[in-house]
């Protein structure tokens, strides 16, 4: 039988797992969610390996000590490149993470060629490299990484407007290479999707991770024996290590079918981060 009252932890950088969470929702409208932001370490593809590590692994271990879950979702492109193996060696259920929509985009393009937007640390992954050999091989596939679009997209969420003139300046080496598809490589992008559209009107394909994920996470709660750790309400937490997003209240008041359950409730936390590189305990809970 499967776990009719799971929950689910989400973690990110910043707001942009949102996207995930949402397609979640769709697909378990009762489960709790408890979602994560590292925003004190945002934005991740400009942090070392260790340290995207390090954050990764003791927020998610203080989360789940105060949340029990059923599930963990690595809601970020640049962490899921790195810090799955030490969240599945140290917990005991399963671990979920983001993968560039590689395979789907290539099935979708009609012209053969792709575009891959991502942060700079994601674009560079050999990991992206093998995703590309495997399933787009005979596709022209460009990069771009950029961390100020990510931000941008902190910015959209928090102001309710994106600059879409720096989107247009920040996207204009890829649109130049005129693909028909484009993978959304960094869970932010699905947030400012209209304004990408608007500038790459060209692009007929705007593919992201979210259902896929969603469908993966249904998959392996379904697998499991118990009733689950949540509490069947649909309840949404969120937390951030540092103060919460500008305008996030406002905008998980809106459309955003994360919150949209009940309402959301916000909270803080501190990380104890260690001097060295070893991943140690976390820090306090501020209510």
């Amino acid at each position: 039988m499967g776990r009719t009252c799971p929950r689910v932890l989400l973690f990110d950088s910043g707001i942009g797992g949102l996207s995930i969470a949402d397609s979640i929702r769709r697909r378990l409208p009762q489960a709790d969610l408890v979602y994560a932001g590292d925003n004190a370490g945002f934005p991740y593809g400009d942090l070392l390996e260790h340290e995207v590590v390090m954050r990764c692994v003791m927020l998610v271990e203080e989360a789940l000590g105060r949340w029990p879950c059923d599930l963990v979702v690595v809601a970020c492109n640049t962490a899921s490149t790195v810090v799955l193996p030490a969240l599945r060696t140290r917990l005991s259920i399963p671990v979920v993470g983001v993968v560039p929509a590689i395979k789907p985009a290539a099935a979708l393009s009609r012209t053969r060629r792709l575009g891959v937007l991502a942060t700079p640390a994601t674009v560079d992954r050999p990991y992206l490299a093998s995703l590309i050999d495997e399933y787009a091989a005979d596709c022209t596939v460009l990069r771009l990484g950029s961390s100020e679009l990510v931000c941008l997209a902190e910015e959209g969420v928090a102001e309710s407007q994106v600059d879409e003139e720096r989107v247009s300046a920040i996207l204009q080496p890829l649109a130049l290479g005129k693909p028909d598809t484009v993978v959304l490589g960094c869970t932010h992008f699905p947030l400012i999707r209209e304004s990408l559209a608007r500038a790459m009107p060209g692009v007929s394909y705007w593919v992201d991770s979210g259902d896929a994920i969603a469908r993966r996470v249904v998959q392996l709660l379904a697998e499991a024996a118990s009733e689950g750790a949540g509490t069947g309400q649909g309840v949404s937490t969120f937390l951030f290590t540092a103060d919460s997003p500008a305008g996030i209240a406002r905008w998980l008041g809106g459309n955003n079918i994360a919150a949209r359950a009940l309402s959301p409730q916000i909270s803080r936390v501190s990380l104890n981060i260690a001097r060295n590189s070893s991943i140690g305990s976390a820090g306090l809970w501020q209510q």
